[in-house]
């Protein structure tokens, strides 16, 4: 090992990486470092190499899940298009919940409307057998509040837990079992609950949210699969029932007919990696109407054969709160949901008497739309997350590594050597999480990188006439604010971009001084000020020579002569408006001028001075001091 370095290191953690070693086993090669007394300088970059191919595996890790996550929903999409056996459907939900939240047991319980409370149908992993033949009544247990109550509720630990209503034949089963941690989500249709599906486990355990919209998820698809089930009972028994209604039994068909190839489309669209445009194109078709998709905060995400529109908020909110679609002045309304989280909202136009079959696939259509957004975000929080670590290193060390930069850069389809420019944002008011994604998406589109530095989003964006001016007015009307936007460029290679942050920093900092809040530009189009804040300007030099009797004067005695000068200035010379911005007596105004007379010359006021005046007051602004 004496012959280690940081080179050889960083080979073997990739290989390493490449067999998918345990976490346990990239950390031997750090300590075996240590071990081999490799000098202190290359062990740092060993242990900084170990600590990111550890984040590598975690993130990787964490990929394969979400990817095990989607296959399993894929698949229970494709099991509920081809139904045919609802029993095994369910078997095969459950035992998917079981395997991918990693739990010891999974089962599923239907209401009983005729007996009253709700009974086991299906369970896996269970080894009690009072466990598997348990009732509740409506009310009673974990099991029994979600099924009255049409809502998720979790336990860490079930027997200390007090909140639901405790019964002897219920903790017994429960303790036979040896359950502990218990989640359990409503299954519904028609704004009312049919069952419960759960996951448990027999040590005690937190369920993040992830865990609960997954289960949220596959409890859906539960639904759906019973749903579907009854419809064809019932249809069997229309058909032995009502053997003189040929007409009405036929139009039945074919309204079921084409929910399952409508159904099976939608199936196959998600499976072959299809975007939520096509989807909504799909569904247009299918049913004969317009389609709109938003997300939660109304931003349109796809609109086909409709006039741009925004979903009515208090019909999101009773579709969010009945888990139907309903109707709303000649339309239908569809809230987009993951489990409770809102996803944002899909509405049908042109079809006022929306019923039967065709609305239940617009329902349908609401749960693909949900699946795929929630595909598109896993996709974007990963790859942004990379953007973001890149400009980062970026503009913080651009002069370290500027051929990695580079490199890394061209994995993501941006090329650093070619001409960009660095744009710095202010939201004023925007929450940070629909400024990043706003920025994301203007970085996507035009091909760029976006990320966070402090409280302020910075893009780099390949240059582009009126480039600066076209985001500032695109980010405010996404963010519905006031946006302004420093820039700096256009200049290539990681070292010259790192300097133009700074630059565009500046720029975005006189912006906001001189109160020109949302707009956009560099500093060459601020004119003087532009100037005077560039590389080479010594600005607090300019504003000492040009003001500093004035304000030392200021300082020392307390008074007001800067802000007098400036008042006096913006009326434009006019002593009567000045005193009323001031809200003294003009004599006070034309002895505060007096003073400043004496302190800066009597001829302060020539045009040539006047100008050098306002410059350094402006000057001053900038710089953020508060005389």
């Amino acid at each position: 090992m004496t012959g280690m370095d940081a080179a050889s290191v960083s080979l073997s953690l990739l290989e390493l990486l490449t067999r998918d070693a345990p976490g346990e086993q990239l950390l031997q090669v750090a300590s075996a470092a240590r071990a081999a007394g490799v000098a202190p300088g290359e062990l740092e970059k060993i242990e900084q190499a170990t600590e990111l191919a550890l984040r590598v595996r975690t993130t990787l890790t964490d990929h394969r899940r979400r990817e095990n996550e989607l296959a399993a929903l894929f698949d229970t999409a494709g099991d509920l298009a081809g139904l045919r056996d609802p029993d095994a459907v369910l078997r095969s939900i459950v035992h998917r919940a079981r395997m991918l939240l990693g739990v010891d047991i999974s089962y599923l319980s239907l209401n009983d409307p005729a007996r009253g409370g709700t009974y086991m149908r299906v369970t896996d992993g269970s080894v009690s057998q009072l466990f598997q033949q348990l009732r509740l009544g409506m009310g009673e247990g974990l099991g029994g509040v979600v099924a009255q109550g049409s809502r998720q509720y979790a336990t860490a630990d079930y027997f200390a837990d007090d909140r639901f209503n405790h019964t002897g034949p219920i903790d017994a089963a429960v303790r036979e079992e040896g359950l502990v941690a218990i989640i359990g989500v409503p299954l519904t249709l028609e704004n009312r609950v049919i069952g419960v599906l759960y996951a448990a486990d027999r040590a005690p355990r937190e369920f993040s949210p992830d865990e609960v919209a997954l289960l949220a998820s596959l409890a859906d698809h539960a639904a759906i699969a019973i749903d579907t089930a009854n419809l064809l009972d019932e249809t069997r028994v229309a058909l032995l029932e009502l053997n003189n209604a040929n007409e009405t039994i036929r139009a039945h068909n074919e309204a079921m007919h084409r929910a399952e190839e409508a159904h099976d489309r939608l199936t196959d669209l998600v499976l072959r990696g299809a975007d939520v445009p096509a989807v909504a194109a799909a569904v247009a078709e299918v049913l004969g109407g317009g389609i709109v998709v938003t997300d939660a905060e109304g931003g349109e995400l796809a609109r086909i054969g409709a006039e741009p529109l925004t979903p009515p908020a208090k019909a999101v909110a009773a579709s969010r709160a009945s888990g139907r679609a309903v109707p709303r002045d000649g339309s239908w309304v569809c809230a987009v949901l993951a489990g409770r989280e809102p996803l944002g909202a899909i509405v049908l136009v042109g079809r006022p008497d929306l019923a039967g079959a065709d609305r239940r696939l617009f329902e349908r259509a609401s749960v693909v739309t949900a699946l795929l957004l929630l595909l598109g975000r896993s996709v974007a929080e990963a790859e942004n997350k990379v953007r973001g670590e890149l400009i980062a290193d970026l503009l913080t060390a651009g002069d370290r590594d500027s051929a990695g930069l580079l490199a890394r850069g061209r994995r993501l389809g941006v090329d650093l050597a070619a001409e960009h420019m660095v744009l710095v944002v202010d939201g004023d008011t925007a929450p940070r999480a629909r400024l990043t994604a706003a920025v994301a998406r203007q970085a996507s589109a035009r091909g760029g990188l976006a990320g966070l530095q402090g409280e302020q989003a910075v893009l780099v964006l390949p240059a582009a006439a009126a480039l600066v001016a076209e985001t500032s007015k695109a980010l405010s009307a996404a963010l519905g604010g006031a946006v302004t936007v420093g820039a700096a460029g256009p200049v290539s290679g990681p070292v010259a971009l790192a300097v133009a942050h700074v630059e565009a920093e500046r720029c975005l900092r006189a912006l906001l001084a001189l109160g020109r809040r949302g707009q956009g530009c560099t500093l060459a189009e601020l004119g003087f000020v532009g100037v005077l804040l560039g590389d080479r300007a010594d600005v607090s030099g300019y504003v000492v020579k040009t003001l500093g009797p004035v304000l030392d004067y200021d300082s020392r005695r307390g008074t007001e002569l800067v802000g007098t000068l400036r008042a006096y200035f913006e009326c434009g010379g006019n002593l009567t408006r000045t005193k009323e911005i001031l809200h003294v007596h003009v004599n006070t105004v034309v002895q505060r001028l007096e003073r400043v007379a004496t302190l800066l010359g009597e001829d302060w006021q020539t045009p040539s001075r006047a100008l050098e005046i306002q410059l350094a007051l402006q000057l001053h602004s900038v710089s953020g001091s508060k005389n």
